[in-house]
């Protein structure tokens, strides 16, 4: 593939993957806010949405762009250490995603969608506490791709 093309998808996949992952933390915070079991609910089916349609989108072009890079450039990663520590962040990032906050945000969009469909005023306390663990992680893993960013532009 030529360089200009690998290099479109490579950046194609870490806007859409960097601006879903922040936007998405932006408004499910905001609509956790308003404790409406209704608003919770949708908001976090809509998480689960755009993390397959975004987020894992961008992942993978930016994989497969990054693969096309360093073969259309002719790059060794051995000569760039900075491409090994970016690399490393964002494989960190993949993990705590997959083991940690996917599972969690499947289980608080079941855990709202029940609340709502019972028709209840408030969320559950479990709910809450989920909330905490995944505003942590996904600090965490919003800060490892931002890493990965800088270390992949500066040298």
């Amino acid at each position: 593939m030529e360089y200009t093309t690998v290099k479109f998808i490579h950046l194609l996949g870490a806007v859409l993957f960097l601006g879903n992952i922040i936007v998405t933390a932006v408004w499910k915070s905001l609509a956790d806010r308003t404790g409406n079991p209704v608003i919770i609910a949708f908001a976090c089916r809509l998480v689960n949405i755009t993390d397959l349609a975004f987020t894992a989108l961008g992942a993978a072009l930016v994989v497969i762009g990054g693969i096309g890079l360093f073969h259309a450039g002719g790059i060794a990663i051995s000569d760039s250490p900075h491409l090994t520590i970016g690399i490393s962040l964002f494989a960190m990032a993949a993990v705590l995603w997959l083991t940690g906050l996917l599972p969690l945000q499947l289980y608080m969009s079941k855990l709202a969608a029940k609340t709502a469909a019972a028709g209840q005023a408030t969320m559950p306390e479990a709910y809450g506490k989920c909330v905490k663990l995944w505003t942590v992680l996904g600090i965490i893993a919003t800060v490892l791709p931002l890493g990965t960013l800088w270390f992949m532009i500066a040298r």
